[in-house]
């Protein structure tokens, strides 16, 4: 009986390790595919803090919905957790290609987002109920949760871990939801295998081995996918993109235009971009008397230190920008390197990647001349760099006699935001001047001006200047009835009322019935 009964007792072993590494895997993948569709969302639709944390709780709802329902799933519960793994598996595994097609090709994006999250919560929910009454009979109850639940932790901490550090850098979102996916339903491969005497049901193993299949050509051709979604986003043709943990960075060209596109939103085209890093750079360099440091806060792409270096009088420029992909293609990549004339391979400039908020604080030197070249404030983790919070930072690293320039949205579009941002920085004790600059990709855009005494506008620039003179730069600082001042909220670091007013603003551009007939 003993020589009869070992081997059946190893196998009973077996399934039982095999189930519990199942836990693991399939709580890795569940939080893999929630971080996917926020991360996915932020990207298309902007807005990270909200797009997560809607998402994230829509998809516990819905994985509590599905908990709920396992309940009424009574019999062959080895065969109803090979399906549901499969399932999981498909619609998991197919979720990167098929939101970024819907956004695409879908006016109701967001239906199909949510949707898309809802089927998958669900399905993912199903998952652990299944496994510990699978399981019931082989721990005592305390000892079967304490397991399942250990180990459906240690995967979203693994998920958690490995999705910033190495899947979105590396492998890329549309590949990541394949090979999750893949995962998913090698679960329900291998439980069909120890399993078979319990289910058999051959044309389970079968679709189980169908799905694995598909999702593998899913992950051999998903960087065919993710350009043929791309071409179908952007107008122009897509030359470079790049996933980082912070943005997706794309860059298009047609007959000699560059266009650069962070989240989907448009930073630059090299057609105009002179006019805005010109007018962003000189009037406020030139008004300093002896600008021999300089700091450059965001900007990765070199155009600001392009023009601070036009100006022989600075010796040292220290660029900090929180993406090192960023940087890496504007240094690196002759072609886009060339857009700034190589700024940033210069013996005078040091490349700094840390977010700025923070290094501010860490920081020990004070500077002649700083330049702010941050994206415009469309969510909260962009919104706290144009707080009273770092506005007083930055003032604590400037040099008496030093000038601050900072990009400030379109006092058109935007009104309210533009206004904020001045007024945050007069909060601060810094006297600000707002003036504008009319960029033909962008329309009217608004700088400010920071500095300890009264600006007075500079009457010399540099001769090698395409836009800017000393008489253009006067007209810079009148401002029409449409864009003048405005009241606002301050914009503080517990309010950050300031994105709101952009996306107001915005919206309310989007609307207009002329921009969407252009």
């Amino acid at each position: 009986m003993d020589d009869t009964s070992a081997p059946s007792t190893d196998h009973a072993g077996l399934k039982t390790r095999a189930l519990l590494v199942s836990v693991f895997t399939i709580a890795t993948c569940g939080l893999i595919y929630e971080l996917l569709a926020g991360t996915i969302a932020s990207y298309l639709l902007g807005d990270s803090v909200t797009q997560f944390s809607t998402i994230i709780g829509v998809y516990l709802f819905a994985m509590g919905v599905g908990s709920y329902l396992s309940r009424y799933f009574q019999h062959d519960l080895i065969t109803r957790f090979i399906e549901i793994e499969i399932l999981v598996g498909v619609v998991g595994g197919i979720s990167s290609p098929v939101l970024f097609f819907s956004f695409a090709e879908i006016a109701a994006f967001r239906v199909v987002l949510y949707g898309w999250v809802v089927t998958t919560g669900v399905l993912v929910g199903l998952e652990i109920p299944f496994l510990i009454r699978i399981l019931e009979d082989q721990f005592p109850l305390r000892d079967l949760v304490s397991k399942v639940l250990s180990l459906d932790y240690l995967g979203a901490l693994a998920a958690s871990l490995l999705f910033p550090l190495w899947l979105v850098p590396q492998v890329g979102l549309m590949r990541s939801s394949f090979v999750f996916g893949v995962l998913n339903v090698l679960v329900a491969v291998w439980t069909c295998h120890l399993f078979s005497r319990q289910h058999r049901r051959p044309w389970l193993t079968a679709q189980a081995y169908g799905a694995l299949a598909v999702l593998l050509v899913g992950a051999v051709f998903s960087d065919d996918l993710m350009d043929r979604s791309e071409r179908q986003l952007y107008e122009d043709p897509v030359i470079l993109s790049r996933a980082s943990p912070y943005q997706r960075i794309v860059l298009t060209q047609k007959a000699g235009e560059v266009r650069l596109f962070l989240n989907g939103d448009l930073q630059f085209s090299s057609v105009d971009e002179y006019r805005y890093h010109e007018a962003l750079v000189h009037p406020g360099l030139a008004a300093v008397a002896a600008p021999r440091r300089a700091l450059v806060l965001g900007g990765g792409d070199g155009m600001a230190v392009r023009e601070i270096l036009k100006d022989d009088r600075v010796e040292r420029i220290t660029l900090v920008d929180l993406d090192p992909v960023m940087t890496e293609i504007f240094v690196e990549h002759d072609e886009f390197a060339a857009l700034n004339n190589y700024a940033l391979r210069s013996p005078r400039v040091e490349l700094v990647n840390a977010d700025a908020f923070v290094w501010l604080e860490e920081d020990a030197a004070s500077y002649d001349f700083i330049v702010v070249d941050f994206p415009d404030p469309s969510n909260f983790s962009l919104g706290k760099l144009y707080t009273t919070t770092f506005y007083r930072r930055l003032a604590a690293h400037l040099n008496p006699g030093g000038v601050v320039a900072v990009q400030s949205t379109s006092p058109l579009v935007s009104r309210q935001a533009f206004w904020c941002i001045v007024e945050t920085v007069r909060a601060t004790g810094l006297y600000a001047a707002p003036y504008h600059a009319s960029v033909p990709t962008f329309g009217e855009w608004g700088y400010v001006v920071a500095s300890r005494e009264p600006f007075q506008v500079p009457d010399r620039f540099p001769a090698a200047l395409r836009f800017l003179t000393p008489a253009i730069a006067r007209s810079l600082f009148e401002f029409p009835t449409d864009m003048a001042r405005v009241p606002v909220e301050v914009n503080h670091l517990n309010n950050q009322i300031l994105v709101q007013y952009h996306a107001d603003g915005w919206d309310q551009y989007a609307r207009t019935p002329s921009v969407g007939a252009e």
